[in-house]
């Protein structure tokens, strides 16, 4: 199973051809996409965003639909917190959510997929395959 970061999501919803490779040879490997609930948030504030509120939310609610959903449960939540402390001792900073998206793809062994590679490699322990 592999956890879709909200980058490599957009960017197949954009057809970068990239994305859309990488999204193909996971498909022909038989992977499960996983989506983290931190990622629905940040699709959300895109579509509350965007000028096509109604359509963008109706796309991203299909998308949840077709892949299976990773919750940010307790046991993330304590994985999160330490994370964010270890990067705080550190002198590292990354956006919360992307803390979180990596506590619960640790939590249920995923690697994730991104192209916000810079972010993501902070996280000790972390699968990331980026592009």
């Amino acid at each position: 199973m592999v956890c879709l970061d909200t980058s490599f999501i957009i960017d197949i919803w954009r057809g970068k051809p990239e994305a859309i490779a990488i999204k193909n040879t996971l498909k022909q490997q038989e992977e499960i996409f996983t989506i983290a609930t931190p990622v629905i948030m940040e699709l959300a504030a895109g579509a509350q965003l965007s000028e096509r509120i109604e359509s963008e939310k109706q796309k991203i609610r299909q998308f949840l639909l077709d892949n299976t959903i990773l919750h940010f449960d307790a046991e993330s939540a304590f994985r999160a917190g330490e994370i964010r402390a270890d990067l705080e001792k550190r002198g590292e900073e990354i956006d919360a959510e992307d803390i979180m998206i990596g506590a619960i793809a640790i939590q249920n062994g995923e690697t994730v997929v991104t192209r916000n590679v810079k972010h993501f490699k902070k996280i000790k322990g972390l699968k990331i395959q980026g592009y």
